[in-house]
């Protein structure tokens, strides 16, 4: 029965991916464009999961680990350059 989900699951985080770069590329704002680069590393995120449920493969969960730790730390530091301008104080 996975043989038959995961890749359907990875085609519809495929395009909620692709939404979410279109998203990013015609934004209105700066703000509704970190956030589809946030979204965008979250779908990422899942889809490199899945990848590795598929392939029972132990790499793509410690890049999953990678992805989620910078792109909190990217979206940290983008939200406080938004705010104050500075990243560091």
């Amino acid at each position: 029965m996975l043989a038959y989900v995961i890749p359907l699951c990875m085609c519809l985080l495929g395009g909620a991916a692709l939404l979410n770069m279109l998203r990013l590329l015609q934004g209105p704002s700066m703000p509704d464009r970190v956030l589809a680069l946030d979204t965008l590393y979250i779908n990422g995120l899942a889809i490199v999961v899945l990848f590795g449920i598929w392939l029972n493969s132990n790499v793509f969960f410690e890049t999953a680990l990678l992805i989620a730790v910078m792109g909190f730390v990217s979206t940290v530091a983008v939200g406080k350059h938004l705010l104050h301008g500075d990243i560091i104080d």
